[in-house]
């Protein structure tokens, strides 16, 4: 079996990185925090000091992190994957950066015969630790089915979507849709609760019409709960969102409510909300508007 290196293991890459590990694969970690990597070495993994020393010794290396910055410094930097990198390493990168960074770094690697997949995913910790992720993919096909085994022990669904740089596309273009569900879902639950009618009810009588959508159907009953805990956390919502606009700025594309959206999840990080779950973002609305849902 191919050798496995993870690096960055977070909210999103630890659970991925363990699911990689009980399919199998010989894993070696690397993260800034330390209890995680013992945690997967308890397990069976091994731990390396440096990115570089992570691409050293393996054949495919993985990474999640929070930003395009991040990648860069752990792709390209001192003691990067690209200083401990062989002709043949495949990097495959989950996290959800610009493709403009996406396609720099690949371009780079490329120089040392280093094969690169942009491979953000989406499905939040639930999906991350049931394996259950979808995986969105940029770059060569061929490179793809090399890892496509282990892109199975993390993922359920997981598309081609084009050259070096899609992946990263479909992952904005997702966040696009998540934020607006996530404001119309705060929106709508503070409208009924506020113009007099239950909203408990309301999600029942909507959710199996034309209104019907993943964060209906799981999303209001947490936020009922009082939960607000994060399963994606807001701050990282809308870093997603500053990705998105700088991306549309680039090509020229006006996003009239992806824009509004974008401020919406800017604010809760200002008012000390990024913590918190994306859904949380109600709590924006619940400021505006002079009304707390009930719990």
């Amino acid at each position: 079996m191919k050798r496995v290196g993870y690096i960055g293991l977070g909210l999103m890459g630890k659970p991925m990185a363990r699911n990689i590990l009980k399919a199998g694969f010989p894993l070696t970690v690397h993260n800034r925090s330390k209890a995680a990597v013992e945690e997967l070495v308890a397990m069976g993994a091994k731990s390396a000091s440096t990115p570089a020393e992570v691409a050293a010794q393996v054949d495919v290396i993985f990474t999640n992190l929070p930003d395009s910055p991040d990648v860069e410094k752990v792709s390209l930097g001192d003691n990067g994957i690209i200083a401990g990198g062989h002709e043949g390493l495949i990097y495959v990168d989950n996290s959800t950066i610009k493709p403009a960074t996406a396609r720099h770094i690949a371009a780079r690697l490329a120089e040392r015969g280093i094969r690169f997949l942009d491979a953000p995913v989406s499905g939040g910790k639930i999906g991350a630790e049931q394996g259950t992720l979808t995986i969105m993919v940029g770059g060569s096909a061929d490179v793809l089915e090399e890892v496509r085994p282990i892109l199975e022990a993390i993922g359920k669904t997981i598309t081609h979507v084009g050259d070096t740089g899609a992946g990263q596309i479909a992952k904005a273009a997702n966040q696009i849709m998540v934020a607006a569900q996530m404001v119309a879902m705060g929106e709508l639950l503070i409208f009924a609760q506020k113009a007099g009618a239950d909203p408990r009810k309301v999600v029942e009588a909507i959710q199996g019409g034309a209104a019907q959508c993943w964060t209906l159907d799981v999303k209001p009953q947490r936020l009922f709960a009082g939960n607000r805990t994060a399963q994606f956390k807001a701050y990282m919502q809308s870093k997603d969102m500053g990705i998105i606009m700088e991306t549309a700025q680039e090509y020229g594309i006006p996003l009239p409510s992806a824009s509004l959206h974008t401020q919406l999840f800017k604010a809760m990080v200002q008012a000390g909300m990024g913590e918190l779950d994306n859904s949380a973002v109600i709590g924006i609305i619940e400021m505006l508007a002079g009304e707390q849902l009930k719990v």
